[in-house]
């Protein structure tokens, strides 16, 4: 009896070891919580997607992709989701950068005034503040895309995720505050503010990869077939966030918003097409914009781009 105890105590010690190695840590940064796109790795999670591939997900939420840009590149994380540009910029430089999905083609953000601004529309910013998260962020090169197509010179100031700037904004702090859904989106539907811009007026990001899924470079070399398991993982997260009834109940509590909201946002602003990982396009226009923007000295060549970018293969 006391040999099938030992035996017993040793099989569960073993099995207890398997199960512990079976799950993999991925630390990751992301930004703004109850942004749709930022919430697949933390409700997949949930709802096991990640846990059939054997990974335990630690997540850090930030302020925006200049904040989790840094977590990336000093390994305090092994990935996040950082702009374009920014990955393109720090790439350039050397930094241990890779991008191994997207999260985002187009741009939902979304610029407004309080009812009772005079400001009809973007037009009207010239010497205006305008908000943004953090240097850097997709945002800032939006609000800079826009002074751009509209001819006007404004003073960009960063205030932030969404919830300060609208504090900000309403208080006469700033001019114009940026917001994305569904934050904000009840002080839209209560006539609270106007909407004056949006993202999406800047053409060359209505068809442009906007942000990606960054990764470590030393972390992707060291356990590559981590980041292929996140991938696939990821894939079936958003398939579920497209297709099951439940899916709008766990983002709506997860966002702090209503079913309602939570619909809007997904079935209105962040189209299915749209935010597939595996479509990475507008690459020589986003280039383009990062030279203008001093983030580039000159463009990446194609092989450079191949470093830079490398999608998973599915697991079949």
């Amino acid at each position: 009896m006391k040999f099938i105890r030992i035996s017993i105590a040793v099989i569960a010690l073993v099995l207890t070891m398997s199960a512990t190695r079976a799950e993999d840590l991925i630390k990751i940064a992301i930004g703004q919580r109850g942004v749709f796109e930022n919430c697949i790795s933390e409700l997949g999670q949930d709802r096991g997607f990640f846990k059939k591939y054997g990974l335990k997900l630690e997540i850090l939420y930030t302020q925006g992709g200049g904040e989790t840009l840094q977590a990336i590149l000093s390994h305090s994380v092994d990935m996040g989701i950082v702009g374009t540009l920014q990955t393109m910029g720090a790439y350039a430089k050397g930094a241990p950068l890779r991008a191994i999905g997207a999260t985002m083609r187009g741009a939902y953000e979304y610029w407004y005034v309080p009812a009772e601004s005079p400001i009809k529309s973007f037009k009207d910013a010239a010497g205006k503040s305008v908000a943004f998260s953090t240097r850097g962020s997709s945002n800032n090169l939006m609000v800079l895309g826009l002074a751009r197509l509209y001819g006007v010179e404004v003073n960009p100031v960063a205030t932030g995720s969404p919830g300060p700037t609208f504090i900000q904004t309403m208080s006469g702090q700033v001019d114009m505050g940026w917001s994305i859904p569904p934050f904000n989106i009840d002080a839209l539907e209560a006539g609270k503010i106007r909407i004056v811009a949006r993202g999406s007026e800047v053409k060359e990001y209505a068809n442009q990869t906007v942000r990606f899924l960054g990764v470590n470079a030393a972390a992707l070399k060291e356990r590559p077939d981590v980041f292929r398991r996140y991938m696939q993982a990821y894939r079936e997260a958003l398939e579920w966030l497209y297709s099951s009834p439940e899916a709008m109940k766990d983002y709506a509590k997860w966002a702090g918003t209503t079913e309602a909201v939570a619909r809007r946002v997904r079935d209105e602003f962040v189209l299915k097409d749209n935010a597939q990982p595996d479509v990475i396009v507008g690459l020589d226009l986003a280039m383009t914009d990062a030279i203008a923007f001093k983030i580039l000295a000159k463009p990446l060549t194609p092989e450079q781009l191949k470093d830079m970018v490398q999608l998973q293969e599915p697991i079949k």
